[in-house]
């Protein structure tokens, strides 16, 4: 199983060794944001829930000349620090996004607080009792989902809302 670990879209592909358990791998495939995230659902390939978000987004986009014109328009709209905090349920993890209703007044950007998150609710039950989303729900290394109801600051667009269990999602690629 190869493990991916992707930090740019470069505009054309760049022969560049992939990372495979830190070492280099024999050889890399240039992908559709969707086929990477079929081929994460079939554990052919590895990423984290960062990369796993952009993904997402990235899902938005028909072609690499669309991606690139959104960047191009909203490069001088501006941008906003974000710093995920975790809270951890019973059965899993939800990792939670400015603007979620859930996520802290003054989370901790440095490290330094050390705040801890949690509840004995189940994932499912967090999720249920709540309305304004911007979190990606972990239940294992394998098994994603990302939820978003809110308005995207900056003219940036949310990731399509997809669940790494299933296939119900519908990308533009």
């Amino acid at each position: 199983m190869a493990i991916l670990y992707p930090v740019h879209l470069p505009c054309c592909p760049v022969r560049r060794a992939a990372l495979t358990a830190g070492r280099k791998g024999r050889f890399f495939k240039w992908t559709s944001p969707p086929e990477a995230i079929e081929r994460f659902k079939s554990q052919e390939i590895r990423f984290g829930p960062p990369q796993f978000y952009e993904f997402c987004r990235l899902c938005n986009f028909s072609s690499l000349h669309e991606l690139h014109k959104f960047s191009s328009d909203r490069a001088l709209e501006g941008c906003e620090r974000w710093m995920s905090v975790t809270l951890s349920a019973s059965d899993g993890y939800i990792v939670l996004l400015p603007g979620d209703e859930l996520y802290p007044e003054d989370p901790d950007y440095t490290g330094e607080k050390k705040i801890v998150m949690s509840t004995d609710k189940k994932v499912e039950d967090v999720m249920k009792e709540g309305s304004v989303f911007h979190r990606m729900i972990i239940k294992n290394i394998n098994n994603l989902a990302v939820y978003v109801n809110i308005q995207a600051k900056y003219k940036h667009i949310n990731p399509l809302m997809i669940n790494s269990a299933c296939s119900d999602y519908s990308s533009k690629l």
